[in-house]
């Protein structure tokens, strides 16, 4: 009987998602038989568990026969971002890719005119320096992660900031004009990630992309660095893909718009 009782209860937890998927499907309240067609329950059933919803206020009812989302859902969203920790949802992809490539990994966030390093997981391998470490500053036009701020400023905030900075130059290979750097930002926006080629650092080149949240602000840069002679185009890719699991970590979805 005890094992019964417990397949019925997890039935019953499938369907309230089921439920909660549907609604979350429409953006107006949704009347009780499209739910319980869309969710292939019964009226009697379907309506059987949404009024226990409505009890704990994961659904609101508007009118007799319609729902929609319940307040209690953004009361516990609200919650769970607050609790969200950056560097932590980001360590784990961080480690995996670290341990796939064997190369310095880098998370930055924005301050400003500058990227900060707040995360960081060194090469393996000998013979690699970067001068980067946890805490440490680089202009945005320098870095790949900071390049994609700068993308995502537009045209002219980006006209601004380099007006605002003069473009300081670090290496040969530093863009140091407006036009150049507008030809980067482009480069950048049909690849969908960044490239540093020694312009921060003579014989370091490196790789970024950008992190979304849950509403699809760029919130930090993820990036990997190694010597230039050792970056390989497939890392490209890579770097993009992990970038895109973290943001899906932190609630991004793909297309998402910040509003």
């Amino acid at each position: 009987m005890a094992e019964a009782s417990g397949k019925t209860s997890i039935q019953v937890i499938e369907r309230m998602m089921d439920l909660l998927d549907a609604l979350a499907r429409h953006d107006e309240p949704v009347n009780l038989k499209r739910l319980a067609n869309s969710t292939s329950l019964h009226p009697s059933t379907a309506h059987r568990i949404l009024n226990m919803m409505v009890e704990f206020r994961m659904v609101d009812r508007i009118e007799p026969g319609t729902y929609r989302l319940g307040i209690r859902l953004l009361e516990l969203g609200n919650l769970v971002k607050s609790r969200i920790n950056l560097r932590q949802e980001a360590l784990p992809f961080m480690r995996r890719l670290h341990q796939e490539l064997h190369e310095t990994v880098n998370l930055s966030v924005r301050q400003g005119d500058e990227m900060v390093y707040v995360e960081r997981l060194l090469s393996d391998r000998t013979a690699m320096r970067v001068v980067h470490l946890i805490g440490a500053r680089a202009p945005l036009h320098i870095t790949a992660a900071g390049k994609i701020f700068l993308l995502e400023d537009g045209p002219e905030k980006c006209q601004e900031y380099a007006r605002r900075t003069g473009l300081e130059v670090f290496t040969k290979n530093t863009i140091r004009d407006l036009a150049a750097l507008n030809k980067e930002l482009d480069r950048v926006r049909k690849l969908g990630y960044a490239l540093d080629n020694e312009e921060a650092e003579n014989g370091v080149s490196c790789i970024g992309a950008g992190i979304h949240d849950d509403e699809g602000r760029l919130v930090a840069g993820l990036s990997l660095s190694a010597p230039s002679n050792r970056i390989k185009k497939a890392w490209c890719m890579r770097v993009k893909q992990i970038a895109e699991e973290i943001s899906r970590a932190l609630g991004h979805l793909p297309g998402a718009k910040v509003a």
